[in-house]
């Protein structure tokens, strides 16, 4: 059996943490970073204390607003995020090569064989989390297992300013008591659907065949027959590029209203706009994704001339390509942007260790 070291980290509401450690008058309060409520704004990170009001990332500022009204909004210092976010993958460094960056805030470690030796994964996760601390007085919270999946899992179950280990074999049983919608890589509604077919648990979805799962997931269904049995082999890249940038919304209620359907695909555009800014990136080619009530779906693209970041101009091409579309009163359950052929002149390079052949491994 290969058997690997994954650690997952995820820093503590890096945003809004960042703004809080800048400015002490923000400690302690509910506080986004974000768009202005007055200018149909997006939250880019809310604070943990905003979170108890129900504010979360990718909410509509005026949504935000409504719920907590005293709420404090930051415009975003991305270059401030990017350097923080240097220096702490230069702290990941100091303990392994393969070091995947999934955002500023967000990495994975394969730490099977670490620059220091240190045998058990969870005491690299312990220096790890100290080093961050001291070194730029924010917390992160850490998850480590035997695959991506199950570290990312980890991490989220502890936070902030946790840790939590699933050893080999704990695997199963963690992954078939917990709850469908706490699965990474299940949204809110399909979620909703899969509790709709009696499919609660990550028990409950190992109990469904491939070819039921493939039926009523599509492509997806792939991904959820594996996960459901604590299967992932994807590797840790080292120095990935990535190819596109986008952010897509999947609806509770399938729209039905050209005008909320716009209004939907502005917040997304500020979204990707805010992501392209993260990565100091551009793009010359936009695609826009639909997916129909009946799951039906279509994409239309364009490419430009020059590369492009701006809202405005993000919003205006998505919004020629939606309205190209005949949508033959057709409502829609998903809407997507994304902006390919990116200005990175990086080159992709995949360091992959070797693998341990046997179940003795040591977290």
């Amino acid at each position: 059996m290969q058997t690997r070291k994954i650690i997952h980290v995820d820093m503590d509401a890096f945003y809004a943490s960042v703004e809080q450690r800048d400015n002490p008058s923000y400690r302690g309060k509910p506080l986004v970073v974000g768009g202005s409520p007055n200018q149909r704004g997006v939250v880019a990170a809310a604070s943990y204390e905003a979170r108890k009001f129900g504010i979360y990332s990718a909410m509509p500022s005026v949504t935000a607003f409504a719920k907590c009204p005293g709420l404090i909004f930051v415009r975003p210092r991305f270059d401030v995020y990017r350097e923080i976010s240097t220096s702490i993958h230069a702290i990941f460094k100091r303990y392994s090569d393969l070091v995947e960056g999934v955002a500023l805030d967000e990495a994975y470690l394969d730490v099977t064989e670490n620059r220091q030796n240190i045998p058990y994964a969870s005491t690299i996760a312990r220096h790890i989390k100290t080093a961050i601390f001291q070194e730029t007085q924010l917390t992160a919270t850490a998850g480590v297992s035997i695959n991506k999946f199950l570290a990312k899992m980890a991490s989220g179950q502890n936070k902030p300013n946790g840790l939590t280990v699933i050893l080999p074999e704990q695997a199963f049983a963690f992954v078939e008591q917990l709850p469908i919608e706490k699965f990474h890589g299940i949204g809110e509604v399909t979620a909703a659907k899969m509790h709709s077919l009696g499919i609660h648990t990550g028990a409950d979805l190992k109990g469904r065949s491939l070819t039921e799962l493939i039926h009523h997931f599509g492509k997806a269904g792939h991904y959820y027959y594996k996960i459901a049995r604590a299967e992932d082999d994807r590797p840790v890249e080292a120095n990935r590029v990535r190819k596109s940038i986008g952010a897509e919304t999947s609806f509770a209620q399938d729209l039905s209203d050209v005008g909320q359907m716009l209004q939907e695909l502005e917040q997304i555009a500020q979204i990707v706009e805010q992501r392209l800014e993260q990565h100091e990136t551009r793009g010359r080619t936009l695609t826009l994704k639909v997916k129909f009530s009946d799951y039906h779906q279509i994409t239309r693209s364009k490419t430009m001339l020059a590369p492009i970041s701006e809202l405005s101009t993000i919003f205006e091409i998505a919004k020629a390509l939606f309205e190209s579309i005949d949508l033959e009163n057709r409502s829609i359950r998903l809407l997507g942007i994304s902006l390919s052929n990116l200005d990175n002149a990086k080159q992709t390079q995949v360091i992959q260790l070797p693998l341990f052949q046997n179940g003795n491994i040591i977290f």
